[in-house]
């Protein structure tokens, strides 16, 4: 008997993440046909508008032009998806769109199989959409149980202190080194090279990355006013400059401030 071939959508921006995918791929057992590989939101919103049948999507959520999740505001998706991501922060929004799976980057073989294995599960069930959701905790583990950083550390010649973390304005990355922002004013240099190692051990609920540079702290922001059309501009507590929102990460800012 012949098996239905199964047909997927990859929407990734990064070429080494894509052949990552096309190598997991090739690994399963069952007949696919990747049908397109897309870069950008844009893309992915008119390939997804011309009724192309699609039994799965793998899609990245931070793309070239924006937000994936801004392509399933746009566009009604009937087909699970299994969301990879170097970002833990999007769980919810991956919840809350026809996410079965949430696979953090960098992830292994074996991690994408168990994905593989549960859409080919609710696959064979022929599940209603509403089945596709899974419980919160089985997409990245119970969140109460998570532990977020409570305190850093700085190096100096008088030896080594800490500071809290819910004391930090905010986290500032400039030209391969990372700087935090205290609440008192000082601008302490870290031994971490990136935001996003910093971002992934913050608590999502407190802290945001709202540009490429910067990643804010909920409790310091003061005021929010308009910038430009698509970007916001922030007033944070005891500091004197404004901080932007970029373009792509705006329309999360404005979900993510008012949890």
């Amino acid at each position: 008997m012949t098996r239905e071939m199964i047909k997927i959508l990859i929407i990734e921006d990064e070429i080494p993440a894509r052949k990552k995918l096309r190598r997991f791929l090739d690994e399963v057992h069952e007949p696919i046909s990747v049908e397109a590989e897309i870069d950008t939101v844009q893309d992915a919103v008119n390939f997804l508008k011309t009724n192309v049948s699609i039994d799965l999507i793998l899609s990245d959520i931070e793309l070239l032009d924006g937000n994936a999740f801004d392509i399933y505001r746009e566009v009604q998706v009937s087909c699970p998806i299994i969301f990879t991501t170097a970002y833990d922060r999007f769980w919810m929004d991956a919840f809350e769109s026809n996410g079965i799976e949430y696979l953090l980057k960098p992830f292994s073989l074996d991690r994408f199989q168990k994905a593989w294995d549960k859409f080919l599960l609710l696959r064979n069930n022929q599940p209603t959409d509403h089945s596709l959701h899974l419980k919160l905790d089985q997409i990245i583990g119970n969140s109460a149980e998570k532990k977020f950083k409570g305190r850093f550390s700085v190096n100096t010649t008088q030896g080594i202190y800490f500071f809290e973390t819910k004391d930090i304005l905010f986290f500032e990355a400039d030209e391969g080194v990372v700087f935090a922002l205290h609440k008192t004013g000082k601008k302490h240099l870290l031994n971490i090279s990136t935001l996003k190692e910093i971002e992934i051990q913050l608590d999502p609920l407190e802290f945001f990355r709202i540009n490429r540079s910067e990643l804010v702290n909920k409790k310091f922001i003061e005021r929010i006013e308009r910038y430009s059309k698509n970007a916001l501009a922030l007033k944070i507590e005891g500091y004197d400059r404004h901080l932007i929102t970029s373009q792509s990460n705006t329309s999360l800012f404005r979900e993510w401030i008012e949890k």
